[in-house]
């Protein structure tokens, strides 16, 4: 590397330091820089090197006029739990963000539509139900992008995850830590980063063990049959050849157990109602309770990335090559699920997916920078199950099903090899001071148990009239195939005549959702450190998406509605000065489906003529959404700083039956959160310790008893109640 090559990044990275002291960048906005990237603080050559290489590989897949809302370092180490805490409540602080059971988000009123990417490179989807695959510990910085997206975004549209995974450039050295208190929570990690001449390298395991791994049926302060263990590991490697060069290898793996709890006194058992006024009723009545099933439910992730990153001249590109082998199985209380279900399953999915994604910039002026590139995945989808059912044995005259308590077993199994892609090409052009217009083409395609293909066009406008103002309006043809790990192929008439036949026999094969997507805004810096943004969308749906939980496993399936709507509004604001930072925001969204048109079998089908001709809510539809924080660190200047700090998230409710399906609202809520932590560092004075930190943290303060789900709602499966208050504390220390 030239020394030039390195005075010039150098003075452009001391630069960049002295700016962000004067002034801080937005959380939420939809300007045309970049995301997430962060420089080190410092300024040996490789780590310079790798900054450059950062920007550069931000510039490949620029957010032009979506919205970008972002977490840095400082951002989630605020949060209480700080890298302990699940990712989905890092992202609940988001705007527009509404949370679910089973750790489930909706973003703007998508049920799941979420992609995650790390370092840029798009995840293929997983089996995964519970807790988080990817941890927040994973995460230097990320950022959550919304909106009409640029070309380069496919697939899943309703939010972007990018994670910046640490490296050793950026988190050098040894981090352990013990975390955990109530609920039986254990929860040790190590890091470990660093770097040697060309290569740095990072890696990072962890060990969850805790009995609150899925949600409460009841709203008691513990639930029944409620413990999980979570391995969570992941590797970075990366050997930077020149300054214009650089590879990297990054690796995860996620190993989880999880025992669903039980929902004690339940006294309807086999809801089928041909079955409650049948002589077997009366029969099995009593002879489980619902309080000691053993149900459980396996959960493994395994994935992979390689990417080879180059600056040629006005060129610059990213290829990666991705794998991922993900994998669900359900084990059923045998007697029990038979007697409350008419069915106990033993059920088994796995998918593995292969592919390959590609970025290429070409800055071809002042005016002009155009982008192209592609991503193609080839998936293999197994799934098997093993039903103990009743056999029905003949008719009452009311037309009921007689059962006489004889079981048959049934071996029901598929497997499927697909693909998806898709290619785009933009351009970036800025014809006079102020105004960018990102305009381009995006064609994809699904050959899977569907076979469907569309052009997207894409345009966003961007306007800056004044400092630290934007307006900005944008449009995106949508195309989202179904997600193949989710689009079972049961062979219903193999459940014909037993206690596990659905009340229709109608299956039809769900199908890729077309959208128009129309989004404006504006944001503006109000005093220096302050700064607010407001944001409109409109989602046009054609065979939307949505997805359910139908009987005792938890794994989602997917159905379309025929139509769709989706539409809200947003507002954020944040201001950092400081020792002090406070955020705030909050959404408007309403979404509604007509006429269920595929795997109609999972549905009442009295519901299903209800929909066919009436719009109704989404099951996910939460019309307000809020949520706040704020921070204080005491002693900010010194060697033992002390933070406080807060967060709140407000739900109006998801839905649940009412008059109609899905024609009424769970009870609003609010909860907070709060976070002591002690840093020192240099406690004992001894030079292979640095920084050691003391961390008190507890979930819903105040205790408050809220509802996520009351068990009633298209495809909704089982009660879910929220977190009741959970005290925490950890220790950490730095090498």
């Amino acid at each position: 590397m030239e020394a030039g090559t390195v005075s010039a990044d150098k003075k452009k990275l001391a630069g960049t330091k002295k700016k962000d002291a004067a002034t801080t960048a937005a959380r939420s906005s939809f300007q045309s820089g970049q995301a997430g990237i962060e420089d080190s603080p410092s300024n040996e050559e490789h780590i310079v090197v790798n900054a450059h290489l950062d920007r550069q590989r931000a510039a490949l897949q620029p957010s032009t006029g979506a919205t970008v809302y972002q977490f840095s370092r400082s951002d989630i180490e605020k949060i209480p739990g700080g890298d302990n805490a699940p990712l989905n409540s890092v992202l609940l602080q988001a705007p527009g963000v509404a949370q679910d059971s089973y750790g489930q988000i909706h973003v703007r009123g998508d049920h799941n539509e979420v992609q995650f990417r790390l370092d840029g490179v798009m995840l293929p989807e997983g089996m995964s139900v519970f807790g988080q695959t990817l941890m927040t510990r994973f995460a230097h910085s990320m950022s959550m992008t919304t909106g009409a997206l640029p070309g380069e975004y496919g697939f899943l549209q309703a939010a972007v995850i990018d994670i910046n995974t640490k490296n050793g450039s950026a988190d050098p050295g040894w981090e352990v830590s013990v975390y955990g208190g109530a609920r039986d929570y254990f929860f040790p990690s190590a890091q470990y980063g660093g770097h040697a001449g060309k290569w740095d390298y990072f890696a990072t395991a962890d060990f969850v063990h805790d009995r609150v791994g899925v949600e409460n049926p009841t709203s008691k302060f513990n639930a029944l049959h409620d413990l999980s263990n979570q391995y969570h590991f992941l590797g970075h490697l990366r050997y930077t050849a020149d300054e214009n060069t650089r590879i990297s290898l990054t690796a995860g793996v996620s190993n989880a157990e999880y025992q669903l709890p039980n929902n004690p006194g339940q006294q309807r058992q086999f809801a089928n109602p041909s079955f409650l006024d049948s002589a077997l009723s009366q029969q099995v009545y009593g002879s489980v309770n619902s309080a000691s099933l053993n149900e459980r439910q396996k959960e493994i992730t395994d994935f992979g990335i390689l990417s080879l990153q180059k600056e040629m001249g006005k060129f610059s590109l990213q290829s990666s090559a991705i794998v991922r082998y993900s994998s669900l199985g359900y084990s059923p209380a045998p007697l029990g699920d038979l007697v409350y279900n008419g069915i106990a399953q033993r059920a088994q999915r796995s998918v593995f997916s292969s592919g390959s994604q590609s970025d290429v910039a070409w800055h071809v002026d002042t005016h002009h920078t155009v982008r192209f590139g592609y991503q193609t995945y080839v998936e293999r989808t197994v799934s098997k199950t093993d039903s103990t059912v009743y056999l029905q044995t003949g008719t009452y005259a009311s037309g009921n099903a007689v059962y006489d308590g004889q079981t048959a077993s049934i071996h029901d199994g598929n497997g499927r090899t697909g693909w998806v892609y898709g290619l785009y090409a933009q351009d970036e052009w800025r014809p006079v001071r102020g105004l960018t217009v990102n305009y381009g083409l995006r064609f994809d395609g699904v050959d899977e148990y569907t076979h469907s293909k569309l052009v997207s066009p894409r345009l966003n406008v961007v306007y800056e009239p004044w400092h630290g103002g934007a307006f900005h309006i944008g449009y995106s043809r949508y195309f989202t195939p179904p997600p193949f790990e989710l689009v079972a192929g049961t062979q219903l008439s193999k459940f014909a005549g037993t206690s596990g036949a659905p009340e229709t026999l109608k299956d039809s094969t769900v199908k890729a959702e077309r959208d128009h997507y129309f989004d404006a805004g504006f944001a503006q810096e109000i005093l220096p450190g302050w700064h607010a943004s407001v944001d409109g969308y409109v989602k046009l749906a054609k065979n939307m998406i949505d997805e359910g939980q139908f009987g005792s496993p938890i794994i989602l399936s997917a159905f379309n509605y025929r139509r769709g709507q989706v539409n809200g509004y947003e507002f954020a604001t944040d201001y950092s000065r400081g020792p002090f930072s406070v955020y705030g925001n909050f959404a408007w969204s309403r979404a509604i489906g007509k006429d269920i048109t595929t795997a109609q079998w999972n549905f009442d089908p009295e519901d299903l003529a209800y929909i066919k001709q009436h719009w109704i809510h989404l099951d996910h539809d939460q019309r307000w959404t809020a949520s706040a924080g704020g921070s204080y660190t005491a002693f900010y200047k010194t060697g033992h700083p002390l933070r406080l700090s807060a967060t709140m998230v407000y739900g109006s409710g998801l839905r649940m039956d009412g008059a109609t399906p899905n024609g009424a609202s769970v009870p609003q809520y609010a909860t907070f959160n709060l976070a002591l932590v002690q840093s020192f560092n240099d406690l004992l004075h001894v030079s292979f310790l640095k920084r050691t930190q003391l961390r008190l943290d507890v979930t819903n303060l105040f205790d408050k008893r809220y509802e996520l789900r009351d068990g009633s709602g298209i495809g909704v499966g089982a009660p879910q109640y929220g977190l009741r208050r959970t005290i925490l504390t950890g220790i950490s220390q730095r090498f």
